[in-house]
């Protein structure tokens, strides 16, 4: 992800925070979400046995939806945070929570994909995260950052780590082999 980050003029913090404090802030939301999808796809991918080309395509699906990040983080960034650029970034948010969404699904349809509810169950997580993106859009019409508020706490509820994948790869790897 590139987003322009101007170099401060001078060598106080005050400097940085004039000439890159929200950029600064916006940059980190977004390389977080990159990061928490990236670590989702990895442990998704881990306990896949077989794609097809309804996978192939669904993975793109959500790869362009994240390819829209540093656009979306910008134009917010770059009018403060005014209400449109900030709704936009909030439909690219809930862009690529539904392509994940997807992705998961075409997987789960897959034959050598039944082992999935006992590894991911309910994803009571991405659902929970849709709704609170689309409040947070709704709250762009009242104040923009209030949007932004939700679209952080959905970042942070993300940051805790979901163990169901290292348990299930553990309790498999210590499964004798026949």
């Amino acid at each position: 992800m590139v987003l322009e980050l101007h170099r401060p003029d001078g060598a106080s913090l005050h400097d940085l925070w004039h000439t890159t404090g929200q950029s600064l802030l916006t940059y980190l939301l977004s390389f977080v979400y990159v990061g928490i999808y990236w670590n989702n796809h990895h442990h998704l991918f881990q306990v896949v046995r077989d794609v097809d080309g309804i996978v192939l395509w669904a993975n793109l699906h959500l790869l362009f939806w994240l390819s829209l990040y540093p656009f979306t983080t910008s134009w917010m960034d770059e009018q403060d945070l005014a209400r449109t650029p900030t709704i936009v970034y909030g439909v690219n948010l809930v862009g690529a929570a539904i392509a994940y969404f997807l992705l998961v699904l075409v997987i789960r349809r897959l034959p050598t994909s039944a082992h999935f509810d006992d590894v991911f169950g309910r994803d009571w997580k991405g659902m929970v995260s849709v709704v609170l993106y689309l409040v947070g859009i709704g709250l762009c019409f009242v104040a923009s950052w209030l949007g932004v508020v939700l679209y952080v706490a959905v970042a942070l509820m993300w940051l805790i780590p979901d163990r169901r994948v290292e348990r299930w790869l553990q309790a498999r790897e210590a499964m004798p082999r026949t």
